[in-house]
């Protein structure tokens, strides 16, 4: 009866990290995903991990306080990673936020039909082929094996270090931050220079009405100047795998 009690435990201490990494992940904690696939593949990988992921605990020495501890100490770790990862993926969604804000696309609003949230139409463009291009990498295995990495840091059952996990939540949010200014810099310099050239017309010209005329300019240069750096989107795949070697409290 002990042995099936530890085991049962086990089963629900490793069911609680997973469930909670996968609860904030970005891509399988959609809500366009039905609730019933996502069980099935919490159940499914819960059972993967906890026959191969050892957790010392017996039974007779744990008392239902300590119990509910644990179980909130695996939903705080689990919670942390899918945080850190979320923050580094938003930031090709964060770049195109950026570069509307500069074609004057701030208004434009649609219903994201993989969150179910509003948004803006470029940056959920830019999301769904970064999201395409990750997938199309065996990204998706990338967190497997981060939520593998995470049961040799901090094994099942045992305490993690907060100030690990809140260091690393920093250094992912702070991540987004130069991540998407680096995607967006250089259609941030093109439309800098598009300003100076309309400040000149504007003196030379002054019956001209420049802000009539530069809102299509803008709107046109801007999607040019995504068509053309597009391409190095997929460069970022690559990076986002390299962060989030370093960036993740494992």
């Amino acid at each position: 009866m002990e042995l099936m009690t530890e085991k049962l435990l086990g089963f629900v201490i490793v069911l609680t990290r997973i469930s909670a990494f996968f609860l904030v992940l970005p891509i399988f904690g959609w809500k366009s995903i039905p609730v019933r696939i996502k069980v099935a593949l919490t159940i499914l990988l819960t059972i993967f991990f906890s026959m191969i992921t050892p957790v010392p605990i017996e039974a007779k020495q744990i008392s239902i306080v300590k119990a509910v501890l644990l179980l909130a100490n695996e939903a705080t770790y689990g919670l942390a990673l899918g945080l850190s990862i979320t923050f580094v993926f938003a930031a090709v969604k964060f770049s195109g936020r950026i570069i509307e804000q500069q074609m004057g696309l701030n208004i434009a609003q649609i219903l994201d039909p993989l969150t179910g949230d509003s948004t803006q139409p470029l940056g959920s463009l830019l999301e769904m082929i970064f999201i395409l291009l990750f997938l199309s990498a065996n990204g998706h295995h990338l967190f497997l094996l981060v939520i593998s990495r995470s049961y040799e840091t901090f094994p099942a059952g045992s305490i993690p270090t907060i100030h690990v996990l809140t260091v690393g939540i920093i250094k992912a949010g702070s991540t987004l931050l130069m991540a998407g200014l680096k995607l967006a810099a250089p259609i941030l310099a093109t439309f800098l220079v598009l300003m100076v050239v309309l400040a000149v017309f504007a003196r030379m010209i002054p019956e001209m009405n420049i802000l009539f005329i530069s809102l299509p300019i803008r709107v046109g240069l801007g999607l040019l100047m995504v068509a053309i750096f597009l391409p190095f989107i997929n460069t970022f795949v690559a990076e986002f795998a390299d962060w989030m070697g370093k960036l993740l409290p494992l």
